[in-house]
């Protein structure tokens, strides 16, 4: 499952990552981070059955953790098959296929937003 860990200022500077994975075990795979000298937000990929071990270690570190669990829900008629999503997505979620139709792999997606920032014509929400 993916998750977002969030890392508040007040706790940057501690090892809230390594010190969870060390303690429980629990490898995390790390597919986007954004981290500097105020805040942190990870979005990492980790076992279904092992989330509650990682999360509880996580938030007793001061980190807050929440399952992304709403992927982007394409609106198929208002989408125009341009492509724009294509290009920005940083997670491959949408690509073309063989007839030049906008193919979605929702497993893929870790709710970034830069899609549905690019899409010209509106058809790109966030799953309700």
């Amino acid at each position: 499952m993916k998750i977002k860990i969030s890392i508040p200022t007040e706790r940057i500077h501690n090892p809230i990552i390594s010190e969870s994975i060390i303690e429980t075990g629990i490898s995390i795979n790390i597919m986007v981070a954004n981290i500097d000298s105020t805040y942190g937000e990870l979005i990492a990929d980790v076992n279904d059955f092992r989330f509650d071990r990682i999360k509880n270690a996580l938030e007793f570190r001061g980190a807050i953790v929440s399952i992304l669990d709403r992927p982007i829900h394409r609106d198929d008629e208002e989408c125009v098959e341009c492509g724009a999503c294509i290009s920005v997505c940083p997670m491959n979620v949408y690509c073309f296929d063989v007839d030049w139709n906008v193919q979605v792999d929702e497993k893929k997606c870790i709710q970034c937003g830069m899609c549905i920032k690019m899409c010209p014509h509106g058809a790109l929400k966030l799953g309700e």
